[in-house]
């Protein structure tokens, strides 16, 4: 079979992995040199805490163990099971934790709640003020600004896997064959559309007008070297917001009682931050859901951010060095893990993960692959 994948994100490289894997032809096409949108901008997360229970657990568990059998043969991504801490201040959140970790699938996420020194016991680093905290040991971390060039150069060992960057993908021609902007065709047995937030042009007249997927935007910011190990990923009790594994009585209660700081609520903030292996700090997050998006990034939120994470440290924050906006897809549906769709003979469009594609897209692409019987 030969497979022909559009996008070089790590969902389209994702896909391209388990076809070549299983012994299938693959030519990866993407319109920049290199993927340069959300799966590089993103925190490197494989985080499995929040996750909504049922099919979106169970696909995010999925993912984590494929990610940790592939980060074994490709040392290049960083896998690390990290774990993460989220450090909790006032009873309102320990309730929220408490009743995260009454949940019937707890254990499948290695949730425990910890004291303050139980959670410095596992990150010395957080010397900051907190009284408890909840540990999730099934989350991990890559190295997102490299993870996709890593497995392109273990992609191409296999002689079964030829990339083309710099092209854009402009028609589909028949079944499973496409034109590029340099003329050329491309035809194989599949076609996987996994163009990220690119939901206009071929997409839009492929898919239609009304495909249930938005853009959410977001601005993150990256530090110099911390000095020292921040040994799991942390978060703030604000995640707890966000994320639908929280969604108890206590939550609501936390809602109706305990506001945001303004800045946090004026752009749907929460904290999420991943050491990165030279030593500096990955730090979100906010989202931002009407268009037309910002072009510019604001400064709130980074000095938000920056008092979080200084009072969970109990230090300065290092200089920042990198500060960035994104953009991804999201299923309109948020129960919904992807949104993947037959658009013509042979081709499919997977798109809208969300927030969840670094976590879940090499679990989506194995169900891509069953589903097509490759």
């Amino acid at each position: 079979m030969r497979v022909i994948v559009v996008g070089a994100g790590v969902v389209g490289t994702m896909h391209a992995w388990h076809a070549v894997n299983r012994g299938h032809e693959v030519v990866q096409i993407e319109r920049e040199s290199e993927a340069r949108g959300a799966s590089l901008r993103n925190f490197g997360q494989i985080w499995v805490s929040g996750r909504a229970g049922g099919e979106e657990l169970e696909t995010a568990l999925r993912a984590r163990e494929l990610w940790e059998g592939i980060g074994a043969r490709v040392p290049g991504l960083g896998f690390r099971p990290c774990g993460s801490l989220t450090p909790l201040r006032t009873e309102l959140e320990t309730a929220v934790a408490e009743a995260a970790v009454a949940r019937p699938d707890a254990a499948a996420r290695g949730y425990r709640l910890l004291t303050a020194d139980g959670a410095r016991a596992i990150n010395p680093a957080l010397r900051g003020g907190f009284t408890a905290a909840l540990w999730c040991e099934r989350d991990a971390a890559v190295e997102p600004r490299t993870a996709q060039l890593a497995l392109k150069q273990e992609l191409l060992k296999s002689g079964r896997y030829t990339y083309l960057g710099g092209r854009e993908v402009r028609e589909v021609m028949g079944a499973a064959s496409v034109r590029d902007d340099h003329g050329d065709m491309h035809t194989g047995d599949a076609v996987i559309l996994a163009t990220g937030a690119w939901l206009g042009g071929l997409v839009r007249e492929l898919a239609g007008p009304d495909l249930p997927v938005r853009r959410v935007r977001l601005q993150m910011m990256q530090t110099d070297p911390l000095g020292e190990p921040l040994t799991t990923s942390v978060a703030d009790a604000d995640s707890f917001r966000y994320y639908p594994a929280y969604r108890s009585e206590a939550l609501d209660t936390l809602n109706a009682r305990q506001a945001q700081a303004p800045t946090a609520a004026e752009h749907r903030m929460q904290l999420l931050m991943v050491q990165r292996r030279d030593g500096g700090l990955t730090i979100g997050d906010t989202h931002e859901y009407e268009h037309p998006f910002s072009f510019d990034t604001v400064e709130e939120p980074y000095e938000h951010l920056t008092g979080v994470v200084e009072s969970f440290l109990g230090r300065p924050l290092p200089r920042i060095r990198h500060r960035w906006a994104g953009v991804y897809a999201q299923c309109t549906d948020t129960s919904r893990v992807v949104h993947r769709q037959q658009v013509r003979d042979g081709v499919w469009l997977v798109t809208g993960p969300g927030g969840r594609g670094m976590t879940c897209s090499p679990a989506i692409a194995e169900t891509t692959a069953n589903e097509l019987g490759w």
